[in-house]
């Protein structure tokens, strides 16, 4: 299984130095922030499975960038690290889409085995199983189940499905789906994408009323 993608955001360099150590240190992929400038640009590019925020950003406030971005459909787990320690404000954290919280000053053994707690939940970090709704994605055999019931499919749909359930609630274009799950196939092209895509749907949601991957007007498509 993949390594996590963790992002944090903390205007304190010294700190955000330290997270950065610590959480490569327990295998992680990290990306650090000084602000929240060029975040959204990352998030909509890359594959980021756990945010780190502090709330005292220069320009904006930590938990109301979350508050946009779960606006916005971003549904990426959220720890809160923050100064503001008062229980409205440790509320008010939650209310704005935070996932926990861990005030200032605290232990980065602590932070790592927090961030290893959301991670099992969300990404079945170290059980090689992908969550999403009511599907379990087997990343070790390449095998999905829905409501429990193993459904089959082809290499390209499992690559494809996957990579959905990775960048959940994103718009992908035909173009990011072509090179992410085809790769160099001399033969590939946009209509390709439309036609897997129908025919995975086929397979995990033959009554078709679950709604799981959903055209985007003028982009292509996302996984809901």
């Amino acid at each position: 299984m993949k390594n996590a993608h963790i992002v944090i955001i903390e205007d304190e360099e010294d700190i955000l130095e330290l997270e950065e150590y610590h959480l490569q240190k327990a295998g992680y992929e990290v990306t650090g922030f000084l602000s929240v400038k060029k975040v959204e640009e990352l998030l909509a590019e890359e594959e980021v499975d756990l945010l780190i925020v502090d709330r005292n950003l220069p320009g904006t406030e930590g938990s109301e960038f979350v508050a946009q971005l779960r606006r916005e459909g971003y549904q990426i787990p959220v720890i809160f690290v923050s100064a503001k320690d008062r229980d409205d404000e440790v509320e008010e954290g939650f209310l704005r889409g935070g996932d926990d919280y861990l005030t200032k000053p605290f232990n980065m053994n602590e932070l790592v085995l927090r961030v290893k707690s959301i991670l099992r939940r969300t990404m079945g970090e170290g059980e090689g199983k992908l969550l999403y709704r009511d599907m379990m994605l087997e990343l070790d055999e390449r095998k999905i189940f829905i409501d429990g019931e193993e459904i089959k499919l082809s290499k390209l749909e499992f690559e494809l499905l996957l990579y959905f359930v990775r960048h959940k609630h994103t718009a992908l274009t035909r173009d990011q789906l072509l090179d992410a799950v085809w790769g160099d196939d001399e033969f590939k092209q946009e209509k390709t994408v439309n036609v897997t895509i129908n025919r995975l749907l086929k397979k995990i949601d033959p009554q078709k009323n679950k709604g799981y991957i959903e055209p985007v007007r003028g982009v292509g498509y996302k996984l809901c």
